[in-house]
């Protein structure tokens, strides 16, 4: 299929399923069966995986640009496949063995195989570097032990990739090493799933890895070491996810606000004619303009060779502040009837919030930023 044509199918499938049943998700505390079905059969979990595995093979600005189209819904709907498609996927394609490729990316294309990312821990957040898991090496095996936290999708998993200290003696990241875990292996427990502000219907618990053993080729690449690098791969590619989230679910809140702002009469006026309104609504698109294109931009460096990860940052850093105060300016145009619950507006407002601070808070993003252009211009 081209890929104009998958845009389409994409852009249908968010319009007549994903946006008509988002009550849903919320009712239900997860995504229906029939939907993970249309997801699935829609080539969604493929659409970053090579074809030679049963992917579609996109490159960045394709999936930037599919991603606009259906985050335009709940973002919840990209929780259950977004782990899959970067985090994970991206991991074993860049560092994995030939066998270990064979063995998961066509079952993820196919969205058979539900990967999770399991790097942050109670203390290791944005300082990844400290994480206290750890995996002992015994003959053929390794036995893992430690606790990860806020782990999407940890209760649909059917694979964790693990990040966990394999030297204790090496400092900071030298002696983390990347684990592919089945889910049913003994020794995992995934704990309660935690109420959540927003992302109503996605799950972020805590997982505990008690003398979980694990065989060696379940190692990464075959070898011990490496740091945080398969982590930092998929977690690049998932800010510029994330960035494009934004965009998507900016476009939805502004095409809400209008809406209302039509259907709104005081003073005998829809207030949609007020420029009070018409200017927030102006800022919003503004802003939201300017976050497509940067996040459009950092797409095509990534598609030239080289991950720049200074483009990424801005881009991750500009979108998820921008879209909430499109949230915010929406929320504000409805007046009294923006606090109540069941509505589009008030849900998005929630939800977007957790855009500042996962995959890399804003501050970390300012950081990384500042730290890059600096090394740059010395």
């Amino acid at each position: 299929m081209e890929f104009d044509q998958f845009l389409h199918k994409i852009r249908t499938l968010t319009e007549k399923i994903f946006i008509p049943n988002e009550h849903l998700l919320e009712e239900n505390n997860d995504v229906p069966e029939s939907i993970m079905d249309e997801i699935k059969n829609s080539g969604l979990f493929a659409i970053s995986i090579p074809v030679e595995y049963g992917g579609l093979d996109y490159n960045m600005e394709q999936q930037v640009l599919l991603t606009f189209e259906f985050t335009k819904a709940s973002a919840v709907y990209r929780s259950r496949f977004s782990t899959t498609i970067g985090l994970c996927s991206q991991a074993i394609l860049d560092f994995g063995t030939p066998k270990q490729k064979e063995m998961y990316l066509p079952g993820m294309a196919e969205g058979e195989i539900i990967g999770s990312f399991a790097l942050t821990e109670p203390e290791a957040g944005s300082d990844a570097a400290s994480i206290k898991t750890i995996a002992v090496k015994k003959n053929d095996f390794y036995i893992l032990n430690g606790t990860k936290k806020y782990i999407t999708n940890a209760p649909n998993a059917d694979l964790f990739l693990v990040m966990a200290r394999t030297d204790p003696k090496a400092k900071g990241s030298k002696g983390i090493s990347s684990f592919l875990v089945d889910a049913k292996s003994e020794g995992i427990k995934v704990g309660k799933v935690p109420e959540m502000l927003g992302h109503r219907g996605s799950a972020s618990p805590e997982v505990y890895f008690n003398n979980c053993k694990v065989n060696a080729d379940s190692l990464l690449g075959d070898k011990e070491g490496g740091g945080l690098k398969p982590a930092l791969r998929g977690i690049n590619h998932a800010r510029l996810h994330v960035a494009a989230t934004c965009v998507g679910q900016a476009i939805r809140l502004i095409e809400e606000s209008v809406k209302f702002s039509n259907s709104r009469i005081q003073f005998e006026t829809p207030i949609a004619e007020m420029p009070a309104i018409q200017n927030m609504i102006a800022d919003s698109y503004s802003e939201m303009l300017a976050s497509k294109a940067m996040t459009l931009e950092a797409a095509r460096k990534f598609d030239s060779g080289s991950i720049p990860e200074t483009e990424i940052a801005a881009a991750k850093y500009f979108s998820s502040e921008m879209v909430s105060r499109v949230a915010d300016r929406s929320l504000q145009i409805m007046g009294g009837a923006g606090y109540l619950e069941g509505n589009p507006i008030t849900r998005l407002f929630r939800d977007t919030r957790l855009f500042r601070l996962y995959e890399g808070t804003s501050q970390i993003q300012q950081r990384n930023i500042a730290r890059n252009i600096i090394k740059e211009l010395e």
